[in-house]
């Protein structure tokens, strides 16, 4: 069966996680991941603060990871929210700053609600009672040693769904090592290929460099996507591309890339839900300051076909 394809045999899945906690190998990386946090570099912004004792950098975060809200999310992809919902849970702060933010109150002001480990595990087993199909971490990159702390609470109290790990990929390989093993279905943004675009939508000039290590340490731990006969994802890799005004992103670099380096069968989510937010309204985002045109869309979806990628998907 070709890498991912669908499964004949869904009934036979079990999350990656629980073999690694039969293997006793959680404690060790339970540690390993307080460690990066007392001179942080649980991020590509390494910015070396103690946050065991609640100090903070760029993400806003100190101790214990904030939650904003968590709920079966009905808006993902058909894979993930199937008919009872992903069971999303939205952490506050970031290590981006997008100008274009469309969550500026959650990321940017950081509104939500320090959780401790025990919390969050429980928050992970709700959404279990509630019926969701996976548990899904979104914003997650600033507060992966947080989720690892957690996971063991939430394997002990009998969370058995696929948990995705969904970010921008500005991620350290730091945090994937430890993630390497626990996390089935990585769903990461591959925002910009330029490195000048990255530094004056986001803040982050090395994006385009650390994303494309991160996609491909993410390939390397669960493959392409494997789709179960049921419609539902159970492991592997979905990629997201929000295509931008006057392809800021550089839409047709990133789909050959992705077809080149990674996989020609990669699930990518060519996205046209941007729209002005956040900081985009002064003057000095003007060029982005508008919806894409329909011309423009149709031309991401045309790059992603001509870079032979045959499980590209429309999003609207």
């Amino acid at each position: 069966m070709p890498q991912g394809m669908t499964t004949s045999k869904p009934q036979t899945f079990e999350p990656v996680y629980l073999q690694t906690y039969a293997r006793d190998k959680m404690r060790p990386r339970v540690e390993r991941a307080l460690e990066l946090l007392q001179a942080c570099v649980a991020c590509p912004r390494r910015c070396k603060v103690n946050r065991l004792i609640g100090k903070f950098g760029v993400c806003k975060t100190g101790r214990h990871a904030v939650v904003s809200s968590h709920f079966p999310h009905h808006g993902e992809e058909d894979c993930l929210r199937g008919w009872k919902g992903s069971g999303t849970i939205f952490f506050a702060g970031c290590n981006l700053r997008c100008v274009f933010c469309q969550n500026f109150d959650i990321s940017w002001q950081v509104r939500g609600a320090p959780t401790p480990p025990r919390q969050l595990a429980a928050m992970m087993l709700e959404l279990q009672a509630q019926g969701c199909h996976n548990i899904n971490f979104v914003t997650p990159e600033h507060v992966a040693p947080q989720i690892v702390e957690a996971l063991p609470f939430a394997i002990e109290g009998g969370l058995r769904l696929p948990l995705v790990y969904n970010t921008s990929a500005y991620d350290s390989m730091e945090s994937l090592a430890l993630l390497d093993g626990l996390v089935d279905i990585y769903m990461p943004d591959f925002k910009y290929w330029d490195s000048e675009m990255a530094r004056r939508y986001s803040r982050a000039p090395d994006y385009p460099e650390v994303a494309r290590r991160a996609l491909k340490e993410m390939h390397r731990q669960v493959g392409n996507l494997l789709i179960a006969h049921n419609g539902l994802a159970l492991r592997g890799l979905l990629i997201r591309h929000l295509v931008m005004p006057g392809d800021v992103a550089g839409t047709p670099a990133v789909m050959r890339w992705i077809a080149d380096e990674l996989s020609p069968e990669s699930y990518v989510n060519v996205m046209d839900q941007y729209h002005p937010a956040g900081k985009v309204s002064r003057s000095d985002h003007a060029e982005i300051n508008r919806r894409l045109t329909p011309s423009e869309f149709d031309r991401a979806l045309n790059a992603a076909r001509h870079a032979g990628l045959g499980r590209a998907v429309a999003s609207g």
